[in-house]
């Protein structure tokens, strides 16, 4: 008996269609507490141009340190305004954004804690897992004693700090994140969509962001 091979067909698009509702990326409300902050960037395939319809998942702990999470019985506080997870999808420029607050420092098995940083989880046509990585702030001092960051290779740990600006009395984080591959492999709407302006931004010579295996 010959068996054939069943053919291979790209993952999506439908991540904006099916997936997202209406204030999906805001994570704060006014009675959450901690700092209040905004993230925002650019999706990017490896020759730098821009990423439509790639669909972003954020998880974090809450400005304490703990998660929303029934796994988590921690003796930290917990947050009842303060969920944690938010999506949110790329326009015709590959731009995205959240608004959340920063979270608290998590503790390690042994004891130790983590510098604070969001999951980032990142859903694009073309890819046929999710690829995650963690968004560390680049102003946080404790970075240096984060056991993570720190098995990441200086050149590379830059991919995975999101720099910080204000604006308008807010902290605004920019954190680019760079696919490997064209985005004719990526994406099935192609590289930038026909409503894209002329002034799309560029990654080109951005570092390819890291991302961690699943376990």
């Amino acid at each position: 008996m010959t068996v054939e091979l069943t053919p291979v067909q790209t993952v999506g698009p439908y991540f904006s269609l099916g997936l997202m509702g209406e204030g999906n990326n805001v994570l704060a409300r006014p009675d959450t507490e901690g700092q209040r902050i905004r993230i925002e960037g650019h999706i990017f395939d490896g020759d730098g141009d821009p990423l439509f319809n790639v669909l972003l998942e954020i998880w974090q702990a809450n400005a304490h340190g703990r998660y929303n999470h029934p796994l988590d019985q921690r003796p930290v506080p917990l947050d009842p305004a303060f969920i944690g997870f938010g999506r949110a999808s790329t326009d015709a420029k590959g731009f995205y954004w959240f608004e959340t607050i920063k979270p608290g420092r998590v503790l390690r098995e042994d004891g130790g804690l983590q510098a604070p940083h969001i999951v980032v989880t990142v859903h694009a046509s073309g890819v046929a897992y999710p690829l995650i990585t963690r968004l560390y702030f680049a102003d946080e001092p404790s970075n240096e004693s984060d056991t993570l960051l720190q098995y990441i290779s200086r050149d590379r740990r830059s991919t995975l700090l999101a720099t910080p600006e204000q604006r308008e009395g807010m902290t605004v984080y920019r954190f680019d994140i760079v696919l490997r591959g064209q985005a004719e492999e990526l994406v099935l709407e192609g590289k930038i969509m026909a409503d894209a302006s002329k002034d799309a931004p560029s990654g080109a010579g951005k570092a390819e962001t890291v991302f961690f295996a699943l376990r």
